[in-house]
């Protein structure tokens, strides 16, 4: 058997079995990202000495068999702390220092024996939905490299796309891990509100809307790790449903003048068919945000970033970052920083799903953009560009209700389409469930073309 691209449940079945050694695993995966990623650029650093080490290390352990992740490639977002490692966030103003120990989110991981093969790259401080950074560089789509595999945790996503990793963590402020999923064709979700704990090291995380979560290329994969980094194992496997479930669906857009792609509502309405072949009432809904809602979150995300800079040097940060910043801390000085969330649109939210119990939308409005898509464009230009491309995945952050983008076919050039579906707080298992439904009635193809390629 292969292990470079096996899900991360046979993985760990086959390590807690000693079918096959965690060396044996984790230097399939080196071997493919060595083949690989010099054409992706999805990792920033590999930690080939480090995790075979480790693996060694893993491979003598006695506890094999209670470890829900033994022997798992897992890829570690940038902007997480990974002990020996510089934690560079996509930019050159980062600390050059090694952190000097782990994220809690990565003792998890090592706590459940997980073996961390590397470090993801992400767009400079993690607030764009394209991977692209004057620090680290471009980073592709394996499905069409001319293509952003999405951000910030693009670097995350090419990774799992193609099997150089098993899982990557991910975060999402406004969408960073379901953009990726829906441009690389994986499962990613962001869960509701208090799920996961939130690293100190991050300060207050965009003003709480940033939370971390899975990004995988199964229904099953993403439960397994979205329960070790929970420390909650009612996470850990899709539980079924215990009824036919209400889902509105709609592709009105939170964005004024944002329209959707032809291709991705089709690919929409064909997941919406799916649903109600699995025997939930799918029906046209009128959305519960509101144009002006999407002011709120562009003054947290605004506000967020003047956050994450203030001990950076300017001098170092790229050009539009320091006007995001600069705007940052003029909306705070002003308090313009609402609540999290504000009370009419918290409202409006709370009233939609006491009369439905999910929302089916686009995770995006288009198929992936070419890399390079909002380089140079200056800053009011990107701030009318970006909003139009992800209109569907901030309003869930600002509401802070959990999301989950599922894999629903391909555009006509061959790329990635992914649909959203969304839950009141408390959702995450029905969203895992309703998921699970939709693999198996759908199942999509769990890895680009060019991760294949690496195994023939």
């Amino acid at each position: 058997m292969t292990w470079a691209g096996a899900p991360a449940t046979e993985i760990a079945a086959g390590v807690r079995s000693r079918t096959v050694s965690p060396l044996e695993v984790v230097d399939e995966h080196l071997t493919r990202i060595a083949a690989l990623d010099p054409r992706l650029n999805a990792f920033r650093i590999v930690r080939h000495e480090q995790v075979r080490q480790e693996a060694r290390a893993l491979g003598t352990r006695g506890d094999l068999r209670d470890l829900p992740l033994a022997g798992v490639p897992v890829a570690v977002k940038d902007n997480l702390d990974l002990a020996g490692c510089v934690t560079g966030n996509g930019s050159r103003a980062a600390r050059q220092t090694a952190a000097g120990s782990d994220s809690e989110l990565v003792g998890r991981l090592r706590a459940a024996g997980a073996l961390l093969i590397g470090k993801t790259n992400v767009p400079e401080l993690c607030q764009w939905p394209v991977t692209e950074s004057a620090a680290h560089g471009v980073t592709r789509n394996p499905w069409d490299t001319a293509y952003t595999p999405g951000g910030s945790t693009g670097g995350g996503a090419a990774a799992v796309a193609t099997g150089m990793a098993a899982l990557a963590v991910g975060s999402d402020g406004g969408g960073s891990i379901r953009i990726p999923s829906s441009c690389c064709g994986l499962v990613g979700l962001k869960p509701g509100d208090g799920v996961i704990a939130r690293p100190a090291e991050l300060g207050s995380n965009w003003l709480g809307i940033s939370t971390f979560g899975p990004l995988a290329t199964t229904v099953a994969d993403a439960a397994l790790l979205l329960g070790v980094l929970a420390a909650d194992d009612r996470y850990r496997t899709p539980p079924p449903l215990e009824r036919p479930l209400r889902i509105g669906m709609t592709t009105r857009s939170p964005v004024l003048g944002a329209s959707v792609d032809p291709q991705v509502r089709t690919a929409m309405l064909a997941a919406a068919e799916a649903l109600r072949e699995a025997g939930h009432t799918v029906t046209e809904a009128s959305p519960p945000w509101r144009p002006q809602d999407a002011l709120g979150f562009l003054a947290r995300y605004f506000a967020g970033v003047a956050e994450d800079t203030a001990n950076l040097s300017a001098d170092l940060l790229e050009p539009l970052t320091r006007k995001v910043a600069r705007a940052g801390r003029v909306i705070t000085r002003m308090h313009r920083v609402p609540d999290a969330p504000p009370p009419r649109q918290a409202g409006r939210f709370a009233a939609w799903f006491t009369e439905h119990d999910l929302l089916l939308t686009p995770t995006l409005a288009t198929p992936p953009v070419p890399a390079g898509a909002f380089a140079g464009k200056g800053f009011l230009r990107t701030m009318l560009d970006v909003p139009r491309f992800i209109p569907f995945t901030p309003p869930f952050n600002t509401v802070r209700y959990p999301a989950i983008s599922v894999p629903a076919g391909h555009s006509d050039t061959g790329l990635p389409i992914g649909v959203q579906l969304a839950a009141a707080p408390g959702g995450e298992t029905t969203l895992l469930a309703v998921a699970a439904q939709l693999e198996r009635i759908r199942p999509w193809q769990r890895h680009a073309p060019l991760g294949d390629e690496a195994i023939r």
